[in-house]
């Protein structure tokens, strides 16, 4: 059993098993770190060609120390904690696992969706407190006269959007490379962001961080309904906020949802917090217990497919 090829080097799993199982199968064996800091990664990595990663963040210093690695695949579809320039001038190869919980993800935001549309929460809450009125939850639209903005149709922005349509609800669509690559589904119309802001009566996010940053801020949220409805199940930082609190506060929009915050966790003392017309999740959109276990098995077969020089599936930077 080879123990110097691969390496686990932080997560917040309660065991290995699903992992030692699939690299054990292959012949290795990797030890679970528990590494922090670039400190923690350059003393603890070193000599290992392949590693598992989850927080810790590999920036130019941990590359320009760790010469031996080849191949970096981190648990879940994003990389922000990873420097992918530096990566690939040291010869490092990134790899994701992009549709570990797809359907999972798609679930959680047309969950919430629903929940705003429906206002199930406020209700809820009323119930509780003795309030038996519908009438406190006026107004609320019949869902298959609405329109659901769907701003990226990957995997997940696709996976979402059939569910909107099942629902009866016109899908509007904002996505440049899915429209140069032919993946825009004939039940979607392809529109402009500010078109799709506009138009929507509710907006759902599933594009990545990496150049969308602020992508949602106060210009964009002014630009929306009044009774429009925004969610982000996909990274915190495409949203900013701040100008969301002020745009919720002032009624510039009915609500949103957020299950992903920049930073994570959110701040306990975050003024969003205190919203009656924000919902909030913690980062729990991918999960379900098929789709933990498909994640593990799933870097660990990618970690071992580096480790022995075999073709690896999901490389991030090509």
């Amino acid at each position: 059993m080879n123990e110097k090829l691969v390496a686990i080097t932080d997560c917040d799993h309660d065991n290995i098993e699903v992992e030692s199982g699939v690299l054990a199968a292959a012949g290795l064996k990797a030890p679970w770190l528990n590494c922090k800091t670039e400190e923690d990664l350059i003393r603890d990595c070193k000599g290992f060609k392949s590693v598992i990663n989850q927080y810790a963040k590999f920036t130019e210093k941990v590359f320009a120390n760790l010469p031996d690695l080849k191949v970096i695949v981190r648990y879940g579809v994003g990389v922000d904690n990873i420097d992918l320039t530096a990566a690939t001038k040291y010869g490092v190869k990134v790899c994701n696992v992009p549709d570990y919980g797809m359907y999972e993800v798609a679930d959680h935001a047309i969950a919430l969706a629903l929940a705003l549309a429906r206002k199930i929460v406020l209700n809820n809450e009323n119930v509780k407190n003795g309030i038996w009125e519908y009438q406190k939850a006026i107004p609320i639209y019949r869902l298959s006269t609405q329109t659901v903005g769907v701003i990226g149709v990957g995997r997940i922005g696709t996976a979402f959007a059939e569910r909107a349509k099942a629902f009866g609800m016109n899908v509007l669509v904002c996505d440049e490379y899915a429209a140069k690559s032919g993946k825009i589904k004939d039940y979607m119309k392809l529109v402009s962001l500010d078109e799709l802001l506009e138009q929507s009566d509710i907006i759902s996010i599933h594009c990545p961080l990496d150049g969308n940053r602020d992508l949602i801020a106060a210009p964009q949220l002014k630009k929306m309904k009044k009774n429009a409805y925004l969610v982000n199940v996909s990274r915190g930082g495409i949203i900013n906020e701040q100008d969301l609190y002020e745009a919720l506060v002032n009624k510039e929009i009915a609500g949103a949802a957020c299950d992903v915050f920049s930073p994570e966790p959110v701040a306990q003392d975050s003024p969003l917090l205190k919203l009656h017309n924000f919902l909030a999740t913690p980062h729990i959109a991918w999960y379900s217990e098929e789709s933990a276990i498909e994640l593990e098995r799933k870097v660990a077969e990618e970690a071992a497919r580096g480790a022995l020089d075999q073709p690896l599936l999901n490389i991030v930077n090509k």
